[in-house]
């Protein structure tokens, strides 16, 4: 099939026979405006306001998680996770070598060093099998702490990542993160409404983070929150992403030094209208998947990417998949759908790849070179399933 009969399948899956068609745009027809418009008249578009702690009392809710603390960017929530579970400089953080450049960056912050895992085709997560044996061979424990043989740097925690909203095999990972005393940190990014065994994507690691930048499928503009089930260190991350203020009426007393990551009030009066009509959202990107599914069942050297039985998806980016022997033709029908106006792009370089991390430990890695050959991302805004636009 050539170049051009591709673009024209993915037109008819999208229901757009002609015209630009974006990646993933919000989606602004619920209680947006007014929100915001309280905000603005009230003043309070800073960190102080109402519609912060209700974003994150929503996001307890729907998440089932006991502490959400929104923040003002998903960078920043990792950042601040991986912080209160101990990483320090030096310490090595266990992160697939495909996922978005703020999950290495995160670590980065904290002075300490990424160490890429290979990936699996099942789950697009980290391979669970293939990370077992590595450790096994790669590794030792001393009282306690896992040591990486050829650093001599202590291994501290994994961030398993939910690729493009589809859960990664968490049992399996939370298996080895125990047996190596790792803490476990979810880069749950692209995975709000996701779920894995019954559980929220982001609740299942000691902490997880959320991305609510303009292309997700909620979206403040720019933010993100820290989940997590422990109460103190809930607390904990509160505090210290308002800068270590103590509690007062009027004086400005801080006991240590700390972060001004709060998200401010005015993101957040977004995020309570985008939550309302999150449910339905979902269902019209899993009503798009299922279109995409059905339109290139017959077409010959790719597939869509489906979820695993264990999971739910909230397929924030669709992936259409190419065999490997249709791996040389991904950037002529890059180029040729954006010539059409239809803005596919591929997956992200791969971590190990950019210059400031070439020379970080990394296990053996061909199923992530192979796969980021391979991965193409297709338009997934919500409204290309059928949920209602913005006119």
């Amino acid at each position: 099939m050539k170049d051009i009969d591709v673009i024209a399948a993915i037109r008819v899956a999208v229901e757009r026979p002609s015209g630009p068609v974006a990646l993933h745009e919000p989606c602004f027809v619920g209680a947006e405006w007014t929100y915001v418009k309280e905000c603005l008249d009230s003043g309070w578009v800073s960190s102080a306001g109402r519609f912060v702690e209700t974003f994150e009392s929503c996001l307890r809710d729907y998440t089932g998680v006991r502490c959400a603390i929104a923040v003002c960017s998903g960078t920043a929530a990792l950042h601040l996770c991986l912080i209160l579970i101990g990483v320090v400089p030096g310490d090595e953080v266990l992160v697939p070598a495909m996922t978005f450049v703020a999950t290495a960056n995160a670590v980065a912050h904290c002075g300490a060093v990424p160490h890429f895992l290979d990936i699996e085709e099942r789950s697009l997560g980290i391979d669970a099998a293939k990370l077992s044996d590595y450790l096994r061979s790669e590794t030792t424990l001393s009282s306690g702490v896992c040591i990486n043989r050829r650093t001599a740097r202590r291994i501290r925690a994994m961030i398993p990542m939910h690729c493009f909203g589809h859960p990664t095999d968490m049992d399996a990972l939370l298996e080895i993160a125990g047996r190596y005393h790792l803490k476990v940190v979810e880069d749950a990014a692209e995975a709000l409404g996701s779920v894995y065994r019954g559980h929220a994507a982001g609740t299942l690691g000691v902490f997880g983070a959320l991305s609510f930048n303009g292309n997700k499928i909620v979206t403040t503009g720019g933010g993100g929150a820290i989940l997590t089930n422990d109460l103190e260190l809930g607390l904990r991350a509160k505090h210290i992403s308002t800068t270590a203020r103590l509690p007062h009426s009027w004086a400005y007393s801080h006991d240590e030094v700390a972060y001004n990551y709060r998200m401010p009030n005015i993101n957040a009066a977004l995020g309570c209208a985008q939550l309302e009509r999150l449910s339905d959202m979902i269902s019209a990107k899993r009503r798009l998947a299922m279109r995409y599914t059905s339109t290139f069942a017959g077409i010959p050297g790719m597939r869509i990417f489906e979820e695993l039985p264990y999971g739910r998806s909230n397929y924030w980016l669709n992936v259409l998949l190419l065999d490997r022997d249709e791996v040389a033709r991904r950037d002529s029908l890059l180029a040729c759908a954006h010539k059409q106006d239809v803005l596919l792009r591929p997956a992200w370089t791969l971590l190990h790849e950019l210059p400031m991390f070439r020379d970080c430990p990394q296990m053996e890695l061909s199923q992530a070179e192979d796969l980021g050959r391979r991965i193409i991302n297709l338009p997934s805004s919500a409204f290309l399933g059928g949920y209602v636009r913005a006119a």
